[in-house]
């Protein structure tokens, strides 16, 4: 190229000028030395995230919309591109298909309409500093919903199934890039400068409505399930369905348009919803629970919820959540491997009682049990205990499992089986790291002697030992010395600033909801 040529003055938007919270994007004369030092401005950005090819494409795409965009045009392009392939995937799914396990198909469908209403809410907030915190919660989700829905396909089959993982991994990993360079762009906000919830959790004495649930034939419906299905959907205020006492067989779905639903039992001994799905009769682990709750707001008391596949089945869910600003008080959950199935978004646990065996509290929400029982119980032959089963995959996600003032114990059966020998036939520990960034803390909690020393257990090979947290503080009881836990990186015996990271008002935001629902909560540590 000739030297005349490049001496013209080329106007070209091309060099992002880094600030606190904007790069700004200028119109100036270029020459050569200049677009190299643009290219490596952007590829100094894009290599902080999880993955820089996609952000650099990401980008380029940004500067042929707007002559000025800032950091949030970024944002807002990356999750318009992740919407574009995620749009693919219902259609793929119906037509390219054929799952091994009953559940799958549906799986995906019903995370995916989950996940495109959390990618709009969070295009609709990236704008507002005071709602940051409700992003990362979304985009968190998001990336929970796409693990779960991969995790099914691994057994399906069929001629598109292909395609679906390369649209599904394309969108992902520009959700994952958004989620990473928001939490670096925006790190300067505390996690406490946010407003008020502004829908979710109303309440209004004129507004409620009231629904009973009898099997005597005296309520409304004489099944749960009724009752959900003749909930108005999209709620702006709470509606109570009053469950009387009796044994409920059936499988309970709150599909996501059914918000602030309320389940209220007769008393966790007396009202109790059972079922018997498993992995063991071919359902999905996500398809196997009880109840499965995807309406935001959701609350229950004074209720059991229980799967009876047993041990043998494998996984088989009592409960699993995944809705945003849900909380139980005073229920019971009880099940052998994978009782608990906190999949994600933002959740509370008062005076709960909680029975398993493998994995039994598992999910990537974030999540915070206070005053709770935590009943280790005899596994099948062979097998271990882990009490949590975390599956955070990334460092950006504000998830993770709080532990606060709780019982950590044996059932009857795992006491009488280990205490018949000198040595413990069941090993059982406080947690192993599904994911990568696993992270769990135990606080101020009783733990009792069945734990082994050692606290905490590998997934396999070591994986993620350095790049989880695994964090104790201020436990007592005969299993909770840490002097012979884990040597990993990834563990610590916390102070208390650390340990406050972890309080209701710091890691769920309780203090802007919690209070509605007349729900007791210690805000603080």
């Amino acid at each position: 190229m000739a030297s005349s040529t490049l001496s013209l003055l080329i106007t070209l938007s091309l060099i992002f000028f880094f600030s606190n919270t904007t790069f700004a994007l200028q119109s100036i004369s270029v020459s050569s030395t200049t677009l190299n030092s643009s290219t490596y401005l952007l590829s100094s950005m894009c290599q902080t995230t999880p993955y820089p090819t996609s952000c650099l494409y990401s980008l380029k795409l940004s500067i042929s919309i707007t002559i000025n965009p800032s950091i949030l045009t970024f944002l807002q392009q990356t999750l318009n591109l992740a919407l574009t392939q995620i749009a693919k995937i219902p259609y793929l799914l119906s037509h390219g298909i054929i799952e091994t396990q009953r559940g799958t198909i549906d799986d995906c469908k019903e995370l995916h309409q989950i996940t495109l209403n959390a990618i709009h809410k969070s295009l609709s907030m990236i704008s507002n500093p005071h709602k940051l915190s409700h992003v990362n919660t979304f985009l968190s989700a998001v990336l929970t919903n796409k693990n779960t829905c991969m995790e099914g396909l691994d057994t399906a089959s069929g001629p598109l199934k292909q395609e679906v993982t390369k649209s599904m991994n394309t969108a992902y990993k520009h959700v994952s890039n958004s989620l990473s360079l928001l939490c670096k762009k925006y790190s300067k906000y505390p996690t406490w400068v946010r407003k008020r919830e502004p829908r979710i959790l109303q309440t209004s004495g004129d507004g409620e409505l009231v629904i009973s649930v009898a099997k005597d034939g005296s309520g409304n419906f004489s099944t749960i399930m009724d009752a959900v299905n003749f909930a108005p959907n999209n709620s702006d205020y709470r509606v109570l369905i009053m469950i009387k006492e009796g044994v409920y067989e059936e499988n309970v779905v709150v599909q996501s348009y059914k918000t602030n639903l309320v389940l209220l039992g007769d008393g966790s001994e007396v009202t109790v919803i059972t079922g018997n799905r498993s992995v063991g009769d071919g359902w999905t682990t996500f398809r196997s629970a009880t109840v499965a709750v995807s309406g935001a707001g959701f609350l229950a008391r004074d209720i059991t919820f229980e799967n009876t596949a047993g041990p043998k089945k494998g996984q088989a869910v009592a409960l699993r959540i995944n809705a945003d600003l849900t909380a139980l008080y005073k229920c019971t959950i009880i099940g052998y491997q994978d009782t608990l199935y906190v999949h994600s978004f933002r959740q509370f646990y008062r005076e709960c009682d909680i029975y398993g065996t493998v994995d039994f509290i598992f999910g990537n929400a974030a999540v915070v049990f206070q005053g709770c029982n935590i009943i280790a119980r005899l596994p099948k032959p062979g097998q271990f205990n882990a009490i949590t089963a975390q599956s955070r995959e990334t460092p950006d996600e504000a998830t993770g499992i709080s532990i606060q003032n709780c019982s950590i114990i044996a059932a009857d059966d795992l006491y009488n089986a280990n205490s018949n020998t000198s040595n413990a036939i069941v090993k059982s520990y406080l947690g192993r790291p599904w994911r990568t960034y696993s992270r769990t803390v135990f606080i101020e909690s009783f733990i009792d002697d069945f734990v082994d020393p050692v606290g905490w257990k590998e997934w396999s090979d070591d994986v993620g030992v350095e790049k989880l947290y695994y964090g104790e503080y201020e436990n007592y009881g005969p299993g909770s010395a840490t002097e012979n836990r884990v040597s990993w990186l990834g563990y610590h015996v916390m102070d208390y600033y650390e340990a406050s990271n972890f309080s209701v008002s710091q890691f769920i935001a309780g203090d802007d909801w919690l209070e509605s629902t007349s729900f007791p909560f210690d805000d603080q540590i």
